[in-house]
């Protein structure tokens, strides 16, 4: 605590100018520390005093005197006169002296006061022995293992506050020195309820501790988990400070009550009936010592012997040693040792059952009736039992002498069985099926047992041979035998579907109780018998039920070509083509080669030949050249042969010859020939088409075509003009291209001049002012030679009046006659034209006229009609020398007059009459006109027509 001097404003000399020394400390106290009862001195020396030097503790002033009053042990000491020494003296320190002291002088006239520093007396005081709070120190607690205790230790009067070690470890007698080891400690720092940790000897005891500065008390609280190894151990509490030269100690010692906490039996408790058995029974260790006692079931033994013998921590362990006969009737009773001790109300046991080991009572098997016959594949269950035993009887199948793994154990109360299926097979015909039941004691296992009867076909089957080549042609001996069947199989012989007769060996006994067939059968050996299979067939007519083997036969023979070998083969020309082989040797190692008209074939480096496996011959880019027989010769070990066919080479056609022109005279034969270069030439490869300028059929042109290999025909009967032309021959025989040729008919016949109306007139002015041109046209073949007359006579080819030109297109022949400057009076006659060839003449007479209105058209007729109008035709008649043009002329029944219409284009004879009225009969005419267009006067021709125009019109007059 600090003390300060303070000057009150109302002092009068408050601002007095001191000028006298001023009254200072050279020395202040210091803070000090002592022992209780020791003497403490604070130090104080005051240069120039005037004032009143005193001491204060804690604010208290205590006077100026040496001799403190109040306080004995209190005094100032040193030489305040000289020296200005003023030291506060305690003697017999003791707590009550802790606190703040100040050095003062006061004021004077001369000097102000003055006051020192605090300066702090500690008096260390040591603390008391420590007590507990629950226990009296230095008594023997009893506490119980695993259970939780605390205990309060305590210390007071002490400065600083006690620092309280619990610790515990104090060596128990039974326990070496060396051995103990202290398991900790702890300690309390002055701050109230502070809480801090320290381990000692490795091992923290308790983390709980608290203080009270006031009347420097200490205590520590201790919880602590009791355990066996506590027993006899001591529980110290140790208090110390700074000021104690050894720490102040209260102890109790622990006695630590613990229970075995195991019982444990040694020995086996299995052992065969009417024999001892021997256990033993131990605790672990306790406090104080228990008691044991054994229980049979529900019944007490006593035929026991008891050891108790010291153990670790002052506990003992207890040992019963049981001896007992073991009966039959006490197996499975549970065999108890028992740990007690009744003053604690303790029990702890253990326990296992008493096993008492005898052997089976009885064995049994359940099986099928013993007349029962199985077939093979069945399946049959058998089922042994057995009763009574301990441990309970392990039962074993046994197949005549051979142990069986097979079947699961079942136990159901004191009856145990193990049930074995079985798939039948011959070996379990006539077996023995035995079940051993025991259970490893001395006794002889029990036994029951069964016999099986099977039925099954045999086991397998065999050929054999004392052959070891056969030849095509040889006799070869098969001998086939059957392993055991039950009952005995009959054997039947097969060459692939074929059945042989074969010989019955008869049969013998053979394994598993059943019999052995034996057989053979006999057959001349062929090529085509090679890798055929002979069989035989073991057949069990009781089961039904048949077992095969074969032999494959290996017949040696040299090569055959087989029937399927071809004779002829086809190729395409350019293509590539393979002549097949089909050959069989035995061996089949063999070797082939090809030869052509003559010459050996050698395919080795040949560009187009090349030998393929198996022998066949490929060919390449073939030719008609290579067409032709080939041979083929092969060979093996056994020998050889050779065989050929042919290569037959298609290629498209060609035309060869083709007759062109074909002359014929109308109405006689001929006919066309197309020769062609095919292969092949099938039917229907030859094609004639007409290439006239219309698309006309044969069948049109009354054509009958005709073809024989190569060779096609068109034969002509009748000939008739529409028949000549020009034909195409097309040959296509599948390969192309197709080939084509054209040949021409001729057909030769008389000249026939062109004739009809308006031909036989020409008219002209006959005031020898313009030309007159007589024509004249005609068919015929050969050519047609022309010549004119005028009124019968021959005109002279030198008159230069008449100009003659002729010209030709084809079976067409025209001429035509000129005549210059026509004269009425010398050129008006009959001009005749007379066409003639090698076949014959024909005429036509021509009147030369003068010019005159034209003839009226003939030939009139509706060609359609619809529901308003009518297309009309008609044949012009002779145009009087002039142009003419048409007129149509039409009217209905009730009309006032005819109606008109001109034809347009003018010289055209058809139109079409529109404007019709449905229903209604309408009357039509056609008339030529004059060029200026007047009707004809006397020569006017009318041509009525009446039609039905839709149902309801008509034409006519």
């Amino acid at each position: 605590m600090d003390i300060s001097i303070s000057i009150s404003t109302n002092d009068p000399i408050r601002n007095f100018a001191w000028a006298s020394p001023q009254q200072a400390f050279r020395v202040e106290p210091d803070n000090i520390t002592v022992l209780e009862g020791a003497v403490a001195v604070l130090q104080c020396v005051v240069d120039n005093p005037s004032g009143v030097v005193q001491w204060v503790k804690d604010g208290l002033l205590l006077g100026p005197d040496t001799n403190i009053p109040g306080f004995p042990r209190y005094s100032m000491t040193g030489d305040p006169s000289k020296a200005g020494e003023h030291r506060l003296r305690i003697v017999g320190s003791q707590l009550a002296d802790d606190g703040g002291y100040e050095c003062q002088a006061g004021r004077s006239k001369d000097s102000p006061g003055i006051v020192s520093r605090t300066a702090l007396l500690s008096v260390l005081v040591p603390p008391k022995t420590p007590i507990f709070k629950e226990y009296e120190v230095n008594s023997t607690v009893t506490w119980v293992a695993g259970v939780e205790y605390r205990v309060t230790c305590s210390s007071g009067d002490a400065k600083p506050a006690a620092e309280i070690f619990f610790s515990k470890g104090e060596c128990p007698p039974w326990q070496p020195p060396l051995r103990c080891v202290a398991p900790g400690a702890l300690w309390v720092q002055r701050e109230a309820l502070q809480h801090r940790g320290r381990a000692q000897n490795g091992k923290v005891v308790s983390t709980s501790w608290e203080t009270e500065d006031a009347r420097g008390a200490s205590r520590s609280l201790l919880t602590l988990s009791i355990k066996p190894e506590d027993n006899g151990a001591q529980l110290r509490c140790e208090a110390m400070n700074q000021v104690s030269p050894l720490p102040l100690m209260a102890s109790v010692t622990l006695r630590v009550v613990f229970l075995p906490t195991e019982v444990s039996i040694l020995g086996s408790s299995s052992t065969p009936e009417n024999k001892q058995i021997s256990l033993s029974c131990s605790t672990t260790p306790s406090n104080p010592p228990v008691q044991l006692r054994w229980w049979l079931g529900w019944r007490e033994l006593t035929t026991t012997e008891v050891t108790v013998t010291e153990a670790a921590h002052g506990g003992t362990v207890t040992v019963s040693n049981l001896t007992h006969m073991a009966r039959r009737e006490e197996n499975g009773l549970p065999l108890t040792c028992e740990a007690f001790n009744e003053v604690v109300l303790f029990t702890r046991s253990a326990s296992l059952p008493l096993s008492v080991q005898y052997p089976p009572q009885k064995v049994w098997i359940e099986a099928p009736p013993p007349d029962s016959r199985f077939r093979a594949g069945t399946k049959v269950r058998l089922t042994c039992f057995a009763s009574g035993g301990n441990p309970a009887p392990r039962l074993i199948w046994i197949k005549d002498t051979k142990s069986l793994k097979e079947g699961t154990q079942v136990a159901s109360g004191k009856i145990v069985s193990k049930e074995l299926i079985l798939t039948t097979s011959p070996s379990d015909n006539l077996a023995i099926y035995r079940c051993n039941a025991s259970n490893g004691g001395k006794s002889p296992a029990l036994t029951a047992q069964t016999r099986l009867f099977v039925q099954f076909p045999p086991i397998d089957v065999k050929i054999t041979t004392m052959a070891k080549e056969v030849r095509r042609g040889q006799t070869l001996t098969l001998t086939c035998i059957t392993g055991s069947s039950n009952p005995f199989a009959t054997l039947a012989w097969f060459k692939d579907t074929e059945k042989l007769k074969g010989v019955d060996l008869g049969q013998k006994p053979a394994e598993f109780g059943g019999l052995s067939t034996s057989g053979k059968v006999t057959l001349v050996a062929s090529s085509s018998d090679n890798g055929q299979r002979v069989t035989c067939q073991a057949y069990s007519s009781v089961l039904a039920e048949t077992v095969n083997t074969f032999y494959k036969l290996n017949i040696l023979y040299p090569p055959e070509f087989s029937s399927e070998q071809p004779s002829m083969v086809q190729g395409v020309e350019h293509g590539a083509v393979e002549l097949p082989l089909h050959v069989s040797a035995n061996p089949r190692e063999l070797s082939c080669s090809w030869s052509f008209r003559g010459k050996v074939l050698k395919p080795e480096g040949s560009p187009r030949h090349h030998l393929q496996a198996g022998g066949s011959l490929a060919i390449w880019n073939v030719s008609r050249a290579d067409m032709g027989q080939y041979w083929a010769r092969c060979q093996n070990a056994e020998g050889q042969n050779e065989t050929h066919l042919h290569l037959d080479v298609h290629y498209a056609p060609s035309i060869r010859s083709l007759g062109d022109p074909v002359y014929v005279d109308l109405g006689a034969t001929a006919e066309l020939v197309c020769i062609a270069d095919a292969n092949p030439t099938p039917a229907g490869m030859f094609q004639w088409t007409w290439l006239g300028a219309e698309e006309r059929s044969l069948e049109e042109l009354e054509l009958e075509p005709e073809a024989s290999g190569a060779v096609g025909r068109l034969r002509i009967q009748g000939a008739r003009r529409a028949q000549a032309g020009l034909y195409e021959c097309r040959v296509d025989n599948g390969l192309p291209p197709p080939a084509r040729g054209s040949a021409r008919l001729i057909v030769r016949f008389k000249p026939e001049i062109e004739k009809g109306m308006g031909l036989g007139k020409v008219a002209m002015p006959g005031d020898r002012s313009s030309p007159a041109v007589l024509q004249c046209h005609a068919q015929g073949v050969p050519s047609v030679q022309f010549s004119w007359a005028k009124n019968g006579a021959a005109l002279d080819p030198d008159n230069p009046r008449y100009t003659e030109h002729t010209w030709h297109e084809g079976a067409w022949h025209s001429s035509t006659l000129t005549i210059a400057n026509v004269s009425a009076a010398h050129d008006y006659a009959t001009f005749t034209c007379r066409a003639s060839n090698a076949l014959g003449t024909d005429r036509l007479d021509i009147q030369l006229l003068s010019t005159s209105s034209p003839d009226p058209p003939t030939g009139l007729k509706v060609v359609s009609i619809t529901h308003n109008s009518a297309t009309l035709e008609w044949i012009p008649g002779f145009d009087g020398g002039l142009p003419q043009r048409f007129r149509i002329r039409y009217r209905w029944p009730g009309a006032p007059s005819a109606l008109y219409m001109d034809v347009f284009p003018a010289q055209t004879p058809a139109f079409t009459l529109t404007g019709l009225s449905p229903d209604t009969p309408t009357v039509l005419a056609s008339a030529p006109t004059m060029p200026w267009g007047e009707r004809p006067g006397p020569q006017r021709h009318r041509h009525h027509r009446r039609a039905a125009l839709r149902g309801a019109a008509s034409c006519g007059p």
